[in-house]
């Protein structure tokens, strides 16, 4: 600041420090990060771009309480999903297999919107929900070509919960 003029005003720093016992002080500015204008552009919302997939993989979950239905792509992007509990069926509703039939329904009425024509079934889980769920997406007009069970089974790992005595 010494080789300019006393006489022009400069904005002045944003913090003064001093680090001499002479009590000299020395300027330090903090400066904010600042968004270039072009930031504020990138930021609005993008289209969603409609995909036409023609094959597909049906991955069924059969819990006992709850069926979930999922589409993906071949390499595993989820193009759309449903399950008992979001057409509407609560509790113990949510376990039949008519729950996992309507819900096997909605996401083949949502997948044909993608140009779905024919899936692989991939089931896993024990409920109740497995078979009603794979004709129903047969019926709702998507050809089924291969139909897979991928239950995960233990090499006598966690022990299972207790038998169920009606």
């Amino acid at each position: 600041m010494a080789d300019k003029p006393d006489n022009k005003k400069e904005p002045g720093p944003k913090a003064v420090e001093t680090d001499k016992p002479s009590g000299e002080l020395k300027a330090v500015e903090k400066t904010e990060a600042a968004k270039p204008p072009e930031a504020k552009a990138e930021t609005k919302a993008k289209r969603k771009v409609r995909r036409l997939v023609p094959k597909a993989i049906a991955h069924i979950h059969a819990s006992f309480n709850n069926t979930i239905i999922t589409l993906t792509d071949p390499a595993g992007e989820t193009l759309c999903w449903s399950s008992a509990g979001t057409i509407g069926y609560k509790g113990s509703r949510k376990s039949t297999p008519f729950a996992a039939q309507k819900a096997a329904e909605a996401a083949a009425e949502k997948a044909q919107k993608f140009g779905v024509r024919e899936v692989e079934v991939r089931m896993k889980g024990p409920g109740s929900g497995r078979e009603s769920a794979v004709r129903a997406l047969k019926a709702s007009g998507l050809e089924v070509k291969v139909i897979e069970d991928v239950t995960p089974l233990p090499h006598n790992g966690c022990r299972p919960r207790k038998k169920r005595r009606v």
